[in-house]
């Protein structure tokens, strides 16, 4: 069976030990910001998208009615 290796970072039962949380705090703020822009960007993405798709307008296509039986066949006979 493996055993993970240990690390100085954290204690026998995986938890973050003081120095670990020194070592990330310089990249605090950073990290917060990124994440926040990462996020905002997909969300603008998301919402762009969907008022994008709201707007068109498909009144210029022409639905067949359901009751009229397709009068061509799908498959042209070769002569």
């Amino acid at each position: 069976m493996a055993v993970i290796p240990r690390s100085s970072y954290y204690d026998k039962h995986y938890r973050q030990t003081a120095a670990l949380i020194r070592a990330r705090r310089p990249y605090l703020i950073k990290n917060i910001f990124t994440g926040t822009a990462l996020f905002g960007f997909a969300i603008g993405v998301y919402v762009f998208t969907i008022k994008a798709v709201a707007q068109d307008n498909f009144d210029d296509v022409e639905i067949p009615a359901a009751s009229e039986p397709n009068k061509t066949p799908a498959v042209q006979p070769q002569p």
